[in-house]
């Protein structure tokens, strides 16, 4: 099943901009919405990738690195 698209409302301005920078790509990007699809899902992932451990996790790594003298 293909994915549903909703519209999004930005300053025209940003939209210049980023129509600039997919003009400068070289190609890799078709379009604005492709560079928008392609940011957005960049932040989703990094946002994600940042709970990554678990808050224990998190102290037992904290507990060792003070053991190996890092904290």
């Amino acid at each position: 099943m293909p994915d549903e698209f909703v519209n999004v409302r930005i300053p025209k301005s940003l939209y210049e901009e980023i129509s600039r920078r997919v003009k400068e790509s070289g190609g890799e990007f078709k379009d604005v919405e492709e560079y928008v699809t392609f940011v957005l899902n960049e932040v989703v992932k990094e946002d994600e990738e940042e709970n990554v451990y678990t808050p224990e996790e998190e102290e037992e790594i904290k507990r060792r690195l003070k053991q190996l003298g890092y904290l």
